[in-house]
């Protein structure tokens, strides 16, 4: 049986105050983001032009793609208006004050990262 395996990634109280964390774990570009003092996960990547949404603006509880404009929530992973496809989630809890995430065990494929800007 795979149980996941959570990774503390940050503090509660170094969390900023934006509403976004991001991070590498075990090879995955993590997404962090804070609604409403709760914590989602997703893997760092638009699933359309394959940016790394951590570097797009927070509005109105969406995430935009700094490439194209898509917007994603910040709570699902859903894409507005439909046009893409929903962001990967990842589990998430709290381990002593700290948030933890967990990815999946493999590596991440192709279709799992983010081209990153140079």
């Amino acid at each position: 049986m795979n149980e996941a395996v959570f990774t503390p990634i940050v503090a509660e109280a170094d969390f900023p105050q934006d509403g976004k964390f991001a991070t590498s774990v075990s090879g995955w570009n993590v997404l962090l983001t804070k609604v409403d003092g709760v914590y989602h996960a997703f893997n760092d990547r638009c699933p359309h032009a394959a940016s790394m949404l951590s570097t797009g603006r927070i509005r109105r509880g969406h995430i935009m793609c700094p490439l194209h404009g898509a917007m994603f929530s910040l709570v699902t992973g859903v894409c507005a208006g439909g046009g893409y496809k929903d962001l990967r989630r990842f589990d998430v809890r709290i381990e002593h004050r700290h948030v933890a995430v967990a990815v999946p065990p493999t590596t991440p494929g192709m279709d799992d990262l983010a081209i990153k800007a140079v």
